[in-house]
């Protein structure tokens, strides 16, 4: 069984945050989970940086999306400040492996650096 570790728990709630499709609707909430230089490779192969991603997100997610699925989310902590995530997801039947990093600014962890692969069924 896996030790119990505040910063990984910390750094998992704040991901799954950041897939509540209500979170993802709203450029403040987004906003306020991602550090000043994010970045992301996403599953398309486009780069995101933090202004293109917030404001990506508050427009393309409907009201009415199914939320993100989740599984084999796991997570170490490198440093003090950083929590590597990896995980994957199910979005309509859109499978993606994701890495996450998480960084420890003042009081809060914020998401730094993530990237997504897509899989078809044979991916894991």
């Amino acid at each position: 069984m896996p030790e119990h570790n505040p910063a990984v728990e910390s750094a998992i709630e704040a991901e799954l945050r950041l897939l509540d499709p209500e979170i993802r609707r709203s450029p403040e909430q987004v906003g306020a989970l991602l550090h000043p230089d994010f970045c992301e490779f996403g599953a398309s192969g486009r780069f995101w940086d933090r202004a293109s991603i917030i404001a990506a997100l508050a427009t393309e997610t409907d009201p009415g999306a199914r939320p993100v699925t989740t599984s084999h989310m796991k997570g170490v902590q490198l440093a003090p400040d950083l929590v590597h995530l990896t995980f994957d997801t199910d979005h309509d039947g859109r499978r993606a492996h994701r890495s996450s990093l998480w960084r420890l600014s003042g009081q809060e962890w914020l998401l730094y650096f993530h990237q997504a692969t897509l899989f078809g069924s044979a991916g894991r």
